[in-house]
């Protein structure tokens, strides 16, 4: 190919990457450009073109698929149409993402930035966020990312993790518990609960189904032993609906609850709507829900002053009787 021929080629290519980055960033539905604006852009940017070229760049953008519009006016207008997300999606993702307890102040920071990348610069000013989580900590570990990143991976491949725990002393310092012992699990699933992230797999040490929270494995490392198989009897769904806040080791059991009718709408956001109800008497009616019996639980019970009560079984209510004397008992 001759040289001239060459550098023209490539003088092409250039253009028609600088016009697809010049849509994408300055224009959108409320921000078009004429043709003399965008000549005037690549002009700016020593990019030599004239009206015929800028035609045929545009329809060849177009045959590529970009959406690039037409408005046809005097003069006729561009902009870059429909985006992978729009403008109330982003608005929603960077709203989770900053509200988010277990992502860090920083990272989500970041993550907002990189969210906003996806609309045009004018649309970015709408995109500033002043969203507050009231009364929300935000997570510290900067290495949680990395941490279910490594999870999945080992999920996917089927193999085993370890790791060690962290908990907290009374200086509220984390620690790692058992004095750095290591835990292996064989790792099903990654679950969001309460605005945390928990590891659900089987646990040679337990003999049975444990949880983690992610945010407390210190250096979870891959294994090349195999993971265990799955129960045949073991379901995610049935296993994870009626634990609270994720406390494992716990019976679960049919719990009848006498609920004051105004809190009928902390019921559903906790179990849902799909449950049979009984009036008890004007203020109040009954719902039996199945639940781990946690101490969670009973504290979940205990906020609403007396307007929930366990009904049943005679287990739930002896302990929750016994956790209010004991109460009373160390108020005095």
């Amino acid at each position: 190919m001759p040289a001239g021929e060459a550098k023209e080629k490539n003088m092409i290519k250039s253009r028609m990457l600088i016009l697809a980055q010049m849509f994408y960033e300055k224009t959108d539905q409320e921000h078009p450009m004429t043709g003399l604006e965008i000549l005037d852009y690549l002009k700016e940017n020593d990019v030599p073109a004239n009206e015929k070229t800028l035609r045929g760049d545009i329809k060849l953008l177009q045959d590529l698929g970009l959406d690039i519009v037409k408005i046809v006016s005097r003069p006729n207008l561009f902009y870059w149409g429909e985006r992978q997300f729009e403008m109330p999606e982003l608005k929603l993702l960077i709203d989770a993402v900053a509200s988010s307890r277990f992502i860090t102040k920083k990272k989500s920071n970041a993550l907002g930035k990189k969210l906003a990348q996806l609309a045009s610069e004018n649309q970015r000013k709408d995109l500033r966020r002043h969203i507050q989580a009231t009364n929300r900590v935000k997570s510290e570990n900067e290495t949680i990312y990395y941490s279910v990143n490594t999870i999945n991976e080992a999920i996917n491949r089927r193999k085993k993790i370890e790791f060690q725990y962290t908990e907290f002393d009374s200086d509220l310092k984390e620690i790692l518990r058992g004095n750095g012992e290591l835990y292996e699990l064989s790792p099903y699933a990654l679950l969001w609960n309460e605005d945390y992230y928990y590891v659900v797999g089987w646990s040679d040490k337990h003999r049975n189904v444990s949880v983690f929270r992610v945010d407390r494995l210190y250096h979870p490392e891959i294994l090349d032993e195999k993971a265990a198989k799955r129960p045949d009897d073991f379901n995610l769904d049935d296993y994870s609906k009626p634990i609270f806040d994720m406390f494992e080791g716990y019976d679960r059991v049919p719990v009848k609850l006498n609920v004051k009718n105004e809190l009928a709408k902390y019921i559903v956001d906790r179990f849902g709507s799909k449950l049979e109800t009984e009036q008890v008497s004007d203020d109040y009616f009954a719902v039996t829900v199945e639940v781990s019996l946690s101490p969670t639980f009973y504290a979940w019970v205990f906020q609403f002053n007396g307007d929930m009560m366990i009904k049943g079984p005679d287990i739930a209510v002896q302990k929750i009787t016994e956790m209010a004397e004991s109460l009373i008992k160390r108020q005095r």
